[in-house]
């Protein structure tokens, strides 16, 4: 694991170092006079599934994302002596969060879509179904302890809130297995492919430094605006990058138009007292070589070369992703 930086205020992190929806807050902005708010998939849940996820695009994605959280995860549990509690915001189709919860940590999972939280619901449901059957096959009888997992679909300005209601009085898509109160804090925090989607994007960091615990790690995986240029540089699509006013169609198209700058975001981390422990890149090369050939052919190939070139300067740069896990600074 990269460690860029050491907090010797930190126990844990320097241990672990060697429109189903309500309408989110609206901003407008400075240039057009657009009126934004926060995006949701609910409409197109089936075309994002197979856009994002339905192809060797998605298995490099999740490959990078696991092997960055679940080492962390992993040390966190062995120093704290306990699962995880864990908060997936912006969840989507939630595949870290069901792995973790399958792993056995306590998981919220929470979207503004309905229907990407009923994909991830039933992944769950079939995941946990199968590796209970693999232990009867074992002829081992005792289930599988899994995690608890609790959904729930509101936006993420509404979440404290939610999750601070008496488990009597929630709605029915809030599971019963899990009793979370109004002090609760979460040990780590998932962000995955929100910010770009965020009205206001600035204003989460709020939301995590009232949802983490002192020595809470936050997993922040972002689109990266640079590989944008890039790849439309090397597709010579110079009429598009001259054009200052172009947009994406987000009725259907997955290419955010306010994307967040990795700059912007370690100045947010800074300035709310985070430090970094490791950076990835997500498809480092990958969507840069339309002419398949060689090991670009070779999906396995493709993965391990991804996965090593994650991490590595200055090829991580390029990710169409970046990923960020930090922790707090207490």
């Amino acid at each position: 694991m990269q460690n860029d930086n050491k907090d010797s205020n930190n126990p844990i992190a320097n241990a672990l170092a060697t429109d189903n929806s309500h309408t989110a807050e609206l901003t407008t902005s400075n240039e057009t006079n657009e009126i934004r708010s926060d995006r949701s998939f609910d409409t197109i849940a089936d075309h994002f599934e197979k856009k994002v996820y339905g192809g060797l695009k998605g298995e490099i994605r999740l490959a990078v994302l696991r092997r960055d959280i679940f080492e962390y995860a992993d040390k966190l549990t062995k120093m704290l002596g306990r699962p995880l509690r864990i908060l997936d915001v912006g969840a989507g189709l939630a595949q870290i969060a069901i792995d973790l919860a399958l792993q056995g940590h306590s998981v919220v999972v929470n979207d503004i879509s309905e229907n990407m939280l009923n994909k991830a619901k039933a992944s769950f449901e079939k995941q946990q179904a199968i590796a209970n059957n693999n232990v009867f096959d074992e002829k081992v009888f005792d289930e599988k302890v899994f995690g608890t997992v609790t959904w729930v679909v509101c936006p993420y300005q509404q979440l404290e809130a939610t999750l601070s209601i008496d488990n009597g009085h929630l709605d029915s898509d809030i599971s019963d297995k899990a009793s979370i109160g109004e002090s609760d804090k979460f040990d780590l925090i998932l962000c995955h492919a929100l910010l770009e989607w965020l009205a206001e994007p600035a204003a989460i960091m709020d939301f995590f430094d009232a949802q983490l615990t002192d020595n809470g790690a936050l997993s922040l995986c972002f689109y990266n605006p640079a590989s944008f240029d890039y790849r439309n540089l090397i597709m010579g699509n110079f009429n598009l990058l001259d054009n200052p006013s172009y947009k994406a169609d987000n009725e259907k198209s997955l290419t955010p138009n306010y994307p967040v700058a990795k700059q912007q975001v370690e100045s947010w981390l800074q300035a709310h007292h985070y430090q970094t422990m490791l950076t990835s890149g997500l498809r480092v090369f990958h969507d840069y070589t339309p002419l398949k050939r060689g090991g670009n052919t070779d999906p396995e190939a493709v993965i391990r070369m991804e996965l090593r070139y994650s991490q590595q300067e200055p090829y991580k740069w390029l990710g169409r992703y970046l990923h960020i896990l930090a922790t707090r600074k207490t």
